[in-house]
């Protein structure tokens, strides 16, 4: 079956239908993506130096626990409306 015909059949689905196929194929985009992430940081995988640089920030203390970070954007945030 080519692309076209595949296209010219979703053409005729009804609507509750093409949702449901909208939705598998964002299912099937998602799997993909854990894959591609899976292979990216497993052992020789393309992403691997970014862990390495992080472990490498946590151990040397410069970093900040995520929770500090995310209270702090808040109180910014808080601070740019009020002076609006």
């Amino acid at each position: 079956m080519t692309v076209e015909a595949i296209k010219e059949a979703i053409v005729h689905l009804s609507e509750p239908e093409r949702n449901r196929l909208a939705e598998w194929f964002d299912e099937l985009k998602e799997v993909e993506w854990d894959r591609q992430m899976e292979k990216d940081f497993a052992p020789g995988g393309r992403g691997v130096h970014l862990l390495v640089e992080v472990d490498a920030e946590i151990s040397a203390r410069r970093t900040r626990p995520l929770e500090e970070v995310l209270a702090e954007v808040k109180v910014n945030r808080e601070r740019s409306k009020s002076r609006s």
